[in-house]
């Protein structure tokens, strides 16, 4: 009895023993974690990434989500450019988060983001766009919590080719059959060239304030630019000195200044809805990581855009070779031009429409969400609509669609390569 009571006390110290040694080594790990933050300049790490992601989206969006990082290899089948510059045949990654209710038949919506920013921007949009579709919104390599491997293109083909192979590779191991594709900015510039590489996969097209379909630059970017200070920034953008690269110079106040933009941007010079102190405080911290992570992704931005952001091979060009309908939306306020996109629109042989949200600046699906859904639905009524009388078949109230081009101008947009 005496041995049994004795046996249990032992065991008792010991299970004390180790919860105060399991105690002590996390202790241990935080204060090292301390430590490693507070010596570390830009105050950032892959895992802070993955975490101001996980806060963003739980916080604000309601509908739930898996989130995954999808192994595509260490580099496309045959191309020129692996995604990374030493012999290692390391995988990559991408990050998504999939919104699935698990409807029969819902069409597959994948949403590919602009330069600067991850998928955690569309945070608006998830629960909306989750109800009429599944959704894949991934982080293109390079960006956000997906691999960061070194940016080894050195042309315009190839950055191209970075992107869009990436993401066929992602598909593949997603799975995924036919899609409808929504790219943002860059990420529409980068959606167009994939769905010229493979129609075969790309049921829709919607590029949202997309770039890449004008080759000539504003006339106050010529203007600027012949001036020292525009000689000097355009130097700097040929030597791909990125904005990412001064947030990480300026190391531990560079959550103070990323604050300050996106409480500009997104609140006090507002083109829509403001962002309420919760929403700016959770997107601040995100955008302030995937900006300030490895540089990798960042770096296509001279291959692909002049400084101006005029496309070095516009989309214009390949206009005729369009095989997928496509729907352009652009805010009434965004910087973007729209018009090169009505011009390109006019080349092709495919339907296409391009849809104008009110209220709406570059980031249109922020700054005017509502309108920015009605325009998606709208866009994709083919695919959502239950019959002929489905209201999703009408413009919704403040959307607009610009008239065609006369004839002169589209002889006119022909003669301009």
């Amino acid at each position: 009895m005496r041995r049994a009571v004795l046996k249990r006390m032992a065991e008792k110290n010991s299970l004390q023993h180790t919860a105060a040694e399991l105690s002590a080594d996390a202790n241990s790990k935080s204060w090292l974690n301390a430590w490693r933050q507070c010596l570390r300049w830009s105050p950032t790490s892959k895992e802070d990434t993955v975490q101001s992601e996980k806060r963003l989206l739980t916080s604000l969006v309601k509908t739930p989500y898996i989130q995954q990082q999808v192994n595509i290899g260490s580099g496309a089948p045959g191309a020129r450019v692996h995604w990374f510059r030493s012999q290692s045949s390391e995988d990559r990654f991408i990050n998504t988060v999939t919104f699935d209710k698990g409807a029969p038949d819902t069409p597959t919506l994948v949403m590919v983001h602009g330069y600067g920013a991850a998928q955690g921007f569309f945070f608006r949009n998830f629960d909306a766009l989750a109800e009429k579709f599944r959704v894949h919104a991934i982080d293109q390599i390079g960006w956000g919590a997906s691999s960061r491997p070194d940016f080894t293109c050195k042309s315009t083909e190839e950055t191209e080719s970075w992107f869009v192979d990436s993401l066929e590779e992602w598909r593949k191991e997603m799975k995924l059959g036919k899609f409808i594709l929504l790219g943002h900015s860059l990420g529409g510039y980068v959606a167009a060239r994939y769905a010229l590489k493979h129609p075969e996969n790309v049921e829709h097209l919607i590029l949202v304030g997309s770039a890449g379909f004008s080759s000539e630059l504003d006339q106050r970017v010529l203007e600027f630019r012949s001036t020292w200070k525009g000689a000097f920034i355009n130097y700097l953008w040929e030597s791909n000195v990125t904005p990412q690269k001064f947030v990480r110079f300026i190391g531990p106040w560079g959550p103070q200044i990323v604050r300050g933009y996106t409480g500009a941007r997104f609140g006090t010079r507002a083109v829509g809805t403001v962002l309420d102190d919760n929403e700016s405080k959770l997107l601040s911290d995100y955008i302030f990581h995937t900006l300030a992570a490895r540089p990798s992704g960042e770096y296509c931005l001279k291959y692909i855009f002049a400084f101006g952001a005029a496309a070095r091979l516009p989309l214009t060009q390949s206009a005729p070779d369009w095989k997928v309908p496509t729907s352009f939306i652009y805010g009434t306020e965004d910087w973007m031009d729209w018009k090169g996109a009505q011009k390109a629109s006019e080349l092709m042989n495919v339907p296409t429409e391009i849809i104008r949200v009110p209220q709406g600046g570059h980031f249109v699906f922020m700054d005017n969400a509502r309108d920015f859904h009605s325009a998606v639905f709208y866009a994709c009524r083919k695919f959502l609509a239950t019959g002929p009388d489905d209201p999703i078949n009408k413009l919704a109230p403040g959307l607009s669609i610009p008239p065609r081009l006369s004839k002169d101008d589209i002889t006119s947009t022909k003669n301009v390569r």
